[in-house]
């Protein structure tokens, strides 16, 4: 037998004590499940027997398994010993419901003489009154996690017994507590609104992202006590601590976004009864044609903003700074972390596009400079009757190749790398939208062709903003219907988005001409709830139906695959593995890359989605198309394909924050304006730093995975009804497994492209 097989199976603990209590709990649970089973089988069912059991066992595994054994000499075999009894064996148990089968299977006697005037007693009531207050649970849980790993109470957890049974009893019991408001095993009545339990469990979840991080990154050994233990397998200590800070961050914290998933969609979706549908049947359409007279109230100060000059004011501004960015990136440094085209580009409208999707919405679209140049170039342009778009490109296809055409682009030619190159992509964006929209009619470049709205569009998607109308009784009985055909004063809606039965944000570039031109003033940016609209498969204006459109399904899985592929090209494993190629091999690098690119982008997504169609099809319902499955669930991945680029960009902008100003002083020294020693000022604190930043990608990937998980739930409540359990759980395995990439990838170190501390 393998010596190390061997030192396993030795390693199992028979402690008779632990072994009998935990068979004794299971068989008084037995008992009482079995009675409570035949009088209340809703509420009794056998999953619930399958769970507490698992739960003992888990514990067992927990406190007497190899895993216990092997602790003493790893710090990330200790770390799943600790996740074990927090947020696997509690949460496993209180799905059993255990408080009335136990007390059913213990003998009459016992309850009706001892335990019941016990729980009943003044002192009974106080203990479960006071234990039972969600705010000390949390306590309790997050300080018995957080005083645990205190390095002088955790080794002498390790090297004495007595303490090491006391943590371990600490974490079940605080287990049992935090994880009690959450499962609310019946008869528990909530203390507070479901709605609370939301930040309850993710700001729990935040602080273990917190320690984990500490634990990963801190740049020695935080456990004495592991260096003078034996090292096993070859791991040293501070691999092994990196390894248990992994271990704690993503496996726990997909422990806690689970739960707070099920219960958001809960609470979001319709009651019982009411089963949506991707079909609505002949009641349902009459029912959506009827005006609606409440609508979510609007924000007021929008029609003031769009009724001011202060648009066409940012889009000057924002004219000059490209006029800047293209004339210092053809005349100025070739260095591009001291060029404008570099920094403000890559680095800063970015990462500033990136926070304004996330909090009102496509507010780049709104001040695109690009539009106004269009604006103006038409006026010297010879005048001419617009065509309509040909009908065979009026989809979005041409923006979907355009878009990884510059995916590809920006990692084989390093365009975050080439000033020169940066300018002259502006240019031609220039070029192509004054000379498209002169022969074809306005908005046809930035509803068909451009790859920089469309990714605005598609991100614009979770946004908590939209454009809406305020009052549909008052759009029905509009005559001039001016918001799309505008009038004397104010062009209608160029992407010919009619108000009344738009959705959503797609093709929408909040560029407010429908406000202006609204006669009713009736028209504004609501809040909405992001991503909600990914699961609304209802007819849209110029859109359709969402599950009919495969042209807008590729688009989003090429914005989803483009995220974690952008950011992974930045990694170090990713370029070690290209140069290893090249050495060996002589394929040039470019080849690699381009390889990676689209099998990133196209390849890998399609066969995943393909895979999960046919799992879905073979497990779920044949009533469905593989291309349709793929097409309907493909929405589902958006808020998490979003939170990765926001990870990327933002971490950029954090570490990059001031990698602005060395570039100015550099152009002032161009123009002889101060001294040439003031260039290199800054340079060595390009941004900030810390492991806030990494926290803040964590927390951003999983409320995309939470929000992922959720508009993939609702899909597969519209598309499967009965089946809809099984069908969002192969979905959702891919939505995890794109998760835990994204972690890899932020665990990984990057290029710092745009700064001085670049690699390349």
């Amino acid at each position: 037998m393998n010596a190390t097989a061997e030192a396993v199976l030795r390693s199992w603990s028979l402690d008779h004590f632990i072994l009998a209590y935990l068979c004794l709990l299971v068989a008084v649970y037995s008992r009482g499940w079995k009675l409570l089973s035949r009088q209340l089988p809703n509420r009794f069912p056998r999953w619930r027997l399958i769970c507490f059991i698992t739960g003992v066992i888990t514990v067992y595994i927990a406190v007497a398994s190899p895993l216990d054994a092997f602790a003493g000499f790893l710090l990330q075999v200790h770390m799943i010993q600790h996740l074990l009894l927090t947020v696997v064996a509690p949460p496993l148990i209180l799905l059993g419901s255990p408080w009335l089968p136990l007390l059913r299977g213990l003998p009459k006697a016992w309850v009706r003489d001892g335990i019941g005037p016990l729980i009943n007693g003044p002192f009974g009531r106080t203990l479960i009154r006071t234990f039972g207050n969600p705010v000390l649970a949390w306590i309790l849980f997050v300080g018995s996690t957080l005083t645990w790993h205190i390095p002088g109470l955790y080794d002498r957890a390790l090297r004495y017994e007595s303490w090491h049974a006391a943590e371990h009893f600490c974490f079940f019991v605080t287990g049992l507590l935090f994880w009690w408001h959450i499962v609310l095993p019946w008869p528990a009545r909530q203390k507070w609104s479901r709605w609370l339990i939301i930040p309850y469990i993710l700001s729990a979840d935040l602080l273990n992202t917190v320690l984990a991080s500490f634990l990963s990154f801190y740049d020695q050994p935080l456990y004495p006590v592991y260096e003078t233990m034996p090292r096993l397998w070859g791991i040293s200590v501070m691999d092994d601590q990196i390894a248990a800070g992994v271990i704690m961050w993503v496996p726990g914290s997909i422990a806690f976004l689970v739960p707070a998933f099920f219960i958001t969609a809960k609470l979001l979706s319709p009651k019982r009864g009411v089963r949506p549908s991707d079909t609505p049947t002949k009641n349902q359409q009459a029912k959506q044609a009827e005006p609606r007279t409440s609508q979510p109230k609007g924000k007021p100060w929008i029609t003031a903003i769009a009724q001011s000059p202060a648009r066409r004011s940012i889009q000057i501004i924002m004219l000059l700074l490209a006029i800047a960015v293209i004339v210092d990136g053809f005349w100025g440094s070739e260095v591009s972390s001291m060029n404008l085209a570099g920094v403000l580009t890559w680095t800063y409208w970015r990462g500033f596009s990136v926070i304004a999707l996330l909090t009102l919405g496509n507010l780049f679209c709104a001040v695109c400079p690009f539009t106004f140049f269009r604006n103006l170039a038409q006026r010297f342009l010879p005048k001419g009757r617009q065509r309509s778009w040909p009908k065979k490109l009026a989809n979005k296809w041409p923006a979907v190749i355009l878009l990884v055409i510059f995916l590809w682009a920006y990692e084989v030619f390093d365009l975050w790398d080439r000033p020169i190159a940066t300018a002259g992509l502006i240019v031609a964006y220039f070029a192509s939208i004054a000379l498209i929209d002169s022969f074809f009619r306005k908005g046809s470049f930035c509803k068909y062709v451009c790859p920089i709205g469309q990714y605005h569009f598609a991100f614009s998607s979770i946004s908590s903003g939209e454009v809406k109308v305020e009052k549909t009784d008052v759009c029905a009985s509009c005559t001039t219907h001016d918001c799309l055909r505008g009038n004397e004063q104010q062009s209608g809606c160029e992407t010919a988005l009619f108000l009344p039965s738009k959705a959503g944000n797609m093709d929408c570039t909040f560029c407010l001409d429908c406000v202006r031109a609204c006669p009713h003033d009736n028209i504004t940016i609501q809040s909405v709830i992001p991503s909600q609209d990914l699961t609304n498969n209802d007819l849209r204006s110029t859109i359709g139906r969402y599950s009919e459109r495969t042209d807008i399904a590729a688009l989003l899985m090429v914005f989803c695959s483009g995220a974690f592929i952008n950011a992974a090209g930045m990694t170090a494993p990713v370029q070690d593995l290209f140069q290893r190629i090249t050495n060996q091999f002589g394929i040039a690098e470019s080849i690699l890359v381009s390889v990676f690119i689209i099998a990133g982008v196209v390849a890998v997504p399609l066969a995943l989605g393909y895979l999960a169609a046919i799992l879905t099809r073979t497990l779920v319902t044949k009533g469905k198309s593989c291309r349709e499955l793929m097409v309907r669930f493909a929405y589902g991945f958006v808020p998490l394909g979003a939170a990765v680029w926001a990870a990327h960009f933002l971490f950029h902008l954090a570490t990059g924050a001031f990698t602005a100003v060395p570039v100015f002083k550099r152009i002032l020294a161009d123009l002889g304006i101060g001294s040439m020693g003031d260039a290199i000022d800054g340079l060595s604190n390009p941004g900030f730093s810390g492991n806030w930043i990494i926290n803040m990608e964590f927390v951003l990937l999983d409320a995309g995975l939470l929000a992922s998980l959720y508009v993939l739930w609702r899909i597969s409540e519209r598309t499967f009804e009965k089946q809809r359990v099984a069908g969002f759980l192969i979905w959702a395995s891919i939505a995890v497994l794109l998760f835990m990439a994204a972690i890899w990838i932020i665990f990984q170190p990057m290029e710092m492209r745009g700064t001085q501390l670049s690699g390349g």
